[in-house]
């Protein structure tokens, strides 16, 4: 695998773990996740460049505290298929995350706050996720030094 689509590959597994951690802080951080979520947005390329993404995800409580994810995202070049298990305590976000496409592994964690919440994320690269929740919609930044690629930018609404 090339180092671009590696680097597609992490950013658009840790954007989907962005879209699971958006409620707020006074409850928990999953609560009215769990269903199904759209959305589209696109790579900024390292040379400059950008390309289109298109996702869904699918979100399903554990228990109060806990959420199970599947995202599977496409673009001209190839598929995602992402799977994350995400914990909450007081606020604290930890979890884990795989891609299925490319067997790749990693944690993320964080804190949630009344209108989003930061991440890091790490893996074979790591980086930073910043996510603003407005109603059932979410926007997603992420930024890292990964090879091929400086950010991904997405947003998502509630399928109802």
């Amino acid at each position: 695998m090339n180092k671009f689509k590696f680097a597609l590959v992490v950013a658009a597994l840790a954007a989907p773990l962005t879209l699971s951690l958006g409620a707020s802080a006074a409850d928990s951080p999953f609560s009215g996740l769990v269903g199904a979520w759209a959305g589209s947005g696109s790579v900024r390329l390292a040379n400059g460049k950008s390309e289109r993404l298109k996702c869904k995800g699918y979100y399903n409580a554990k228990d109060a505290s806990g959420l199970g994810m599947a995202i599977n995202c496409g673009s001209t070049a190839f598929k995602i298929n992402m799977r994350a298990k995400l914990t909450n305590s007081g606020g604290q976000i930890a979890g884990t995350w795989e891609e299925r496409e490319f067997n790749q592994v990693g944690e993320l964690s964080g804190k949630a706050t009344a209108s989003g919440f930061s991440l890091k994320f790490s893996g074979a690269i790591s980086g930073t996720i910043s996510v603003t929740m407005s109603g059932s919609s979410q926007s997603v930044s992420i930024s890292t030094g990964g090879p091929g690629f400086t950010g991904v930018s997405l947003q998502f609404a509630k399928n109802d």
